[in-house]
C-alpha cells in the first residue's frame, strides 16, 4: 500500500508540474490590451483556463491527501523503529526472589 501511494504521489506530483507549467498567468496577456495581440480585457480570456484550474485544484487536493497519508505512514514507521517492546511472555517475566530465612 505504501508503494501504491507513493508511486500516485510522485505521479500527481508531476501532472500538477506540467498543468501549472501549460497555464498563462494573469498578467501574462496585460500587454495584448496595449496592442500586442487582440483580447477583451486586460487579463485575457478566462473561459479557457476554467478546465486547467480546476484540473490543477483537484490534483493538488489528491497531493494533498497523499502527502498527510505518507506522513502519518512515516511516523508510525518511525515509532516502531524506536520502541522497546520486550517479550511478554509470562517465562520471560521477571521473578521475585524468594527471602532469605535469617534462622538456619
Amino acid at each position: 500500500m505504501f508503494t501504491f501511494i507513493l508511486a500516485l504521489h510522485i505521479i500527481v506530483a508531476i501532472a500538477m508540474i506540467g498543468l501549472i507549467l501549460i497555464q498563462h498567468g494573469k498578467g501574462a496577456d496585460a500587454g495584448a490590451s496595449f496592442g500586442a495581440g487582440s483580447s477583451g480585457t486586460v487579463f485575457g480570456a478566462a473561459g479557457s483556463a476554467n478546465f486547467l484550474t480546476r484540473a490543477t485544484a483537484v490534483l493538488t487536493a489528491i497531493f494533498f491527501i497523499t502527502s498527510m497519508t505518507l506522513a502519518v505512514h512515516a511516523r508510525k514507521q518511525a515509532e516502531d523503529q524506536f520502541r522497546l517492546d520486550g517479550p511478554t511472555t509470562s517465562a520471560s517475566a521477571p521473578q521475585n526472589p524468594r527471602p532469605l530465612n535469617q534462622n538456619p
